[in-house]
């Protein structure tokens, strides 16, 4: 089976290939492709799923919910993805805010990946108690991880998160929404 994710950029495909093969069923290929921002991912997303030959193919679309309406987005990428290829639906995820939010959901993985960072900075701390409300995830981490690089950084995290411990909600459904979709 071939899993594939359209995603907006490199730092989250660069997460995902360290993440997700020890969650998939052995024989399972993924397949991550990033994209030049939402717009790209939007514009090109017809194209390509028109133009996957697999008919066996699983398909995610992991889009950033930003300032917008989740609901709204999820309907627009729908209506997308059904007007390219109407014969399959793909998963469509949003990390809300932003992919940010999943790190901050995980102290511990922080911790282990940024020796300088401490749990305690957010840990019961109220800004962090719903950290996919956090409209500046990325500004956040950057401030408690100075040294923290998206590409660099995803793949780390990537490497460290655990599925099950992880305060972000989105997080969370992006998970169970993987497990559902490869049973």
């Amino acid at each position: 089976m071939q899993l594939v994710i359209f995603c907006e950029e490199l730092s989250a495909k660069v997460f995902l290939d360290e993440f997700l093969p020890p969650l998939l069923p052995t024989g399972t290929v993924l397949r991550t492709i990033p994209h030049q921002g939402k717009s790209d991912l939007q514009k090109s997303l017809p194209k390509k799923l028109r133009a996957w030959v697999d008919p066996q193919a699983k398909f995610v679309v992991l889009h950033d919910k930003d300032h917008n309406d989740c609901h709204k987005l999820k309907q627009q990428l729908r209506t997308i993805c059904a007007s390219a290829r109407p014969d399959t639906e793909p998963l469509i995820r949003i990390a809300c805010h932003e992919l940010e939010s999943w790190y901050l959901g995980d102290p511990a993985a922080l911790q282990r990946a940024f020796p300088k960072f401490k749990a305690e900075a957010v840990v019961g701390k109220a800004k962090f108690r719903d950290v996919d409300s956090l409209a500046n995830a990325a500004e956040e981490l950057t401030k408690l991880v100075p040294d923290y690089q998206k590409v660099s950084g995803s793949r780390i995290l990537g490497g460290l998160m655990s599925p099950h411990h992880n305060a972000s909600h989105s997080f969370q459904v992006f998970c169970s929404g993987i497990k559902t979709l490869l049973r």
